[in-house]
């Protein structure tokens, strides 16, 4: 397993790097989201991304928000000491599979890094079909892609499983407790206004079907296939 972390200050870069070799992984680093972009853009591949946010010129926001935009799904763990709810909220927005504030323990570090390496290994398929189609929506299980009238619809890991969820189910409610058991693990504290979040930008990347989603007050959200 190849992990990349970014982050401006060199001396955690080498201490990070030193203990999860320890633990068996492979590591690359960069100290800054210009130099990590670059070396992805060169073909090297990583399992798992350990980011900072606050970094001069590139944000880490910037960085994950890039890469999925890209529709590159390589698990982000933000290692920030941005620590407020907001923070983590715009995390989970842009991308993030999970958020650590500093200061963190490494074997806090180590363990929450196992926990989204096996949830990315482990993602079942949510239906015994391939294809989903929902009108002009349509998703394939196997390959994890959605299209709308055809052409791809760059979603995050989170707003991909919430999607799928809910056009398996159209017509059946989904309250956003349900929705944070089925999509997020057991062992990661998720608000209901971060699932809130994630749907709102769901809906904006689905466009003139984000109506598709629809809130329905005290039973949750439910989706409505549009003709």
């Amino acid at each position: 397993m190849r992990i990349l972390v970014v982050d401006d200050e060199p001396d955690l870069c080498e201490i990070l790097c030193f203990n999860l070799e320890s633990e068996g992984f492979e590591t690359e680093r960069a100290y800054s989201a210009e130099a990590a972009l670059s070396l992805i853009g060169q073909g090297q591949r990583f399992d798992l991304i350990l980011l900072d946010i606050m970094m001069e010129r590139l944000s880490g926001y910037d960085m994950a928000r890039q890469l999925r935009s890209d529709g590159d799904s390589t698990p982000i763990i933000f290692l920030t000491a941005m620590g407020t709810e907001d923070n983590q909220l715009q995390g989970f927005a842009v991308g993030a599979d999970d958020y650590i504030t500093k200061p963190f323990s490494f074997p806090t570090v180590l363990a929450r890094i196992r926990a989204v390496l096996k949830r990315a290994s482990n993602e079942p398929a949510q239906s015994t079909t391939d294809l989903v189609r929902q009108g002009a929506v349509e998703i394939d299980l196997l390959h994890k892609a959605v299209t709308i009238s055809g052409q791809p619809v760059a979603l995050t890991r989170k707003e991909y499983h919430i999607l799928a969820l809910l056009a398996q189910h159209p017509g059946e409610h989904f309250s956003r407790e349900q929705i944070i058991d089925k999509v997020w693990d057991d062992d990661t504290y998720v608000s209901d206004r971060s699932v809130d979040v994630h749907i709102a930008r769901l809906r904006k990347k689905l466009g003139c079907y984000s109506d598709s989603i629809v809130n329905h007050s005290g039973f949750g959200y439910t989706f409505v296939p549009s003709n």
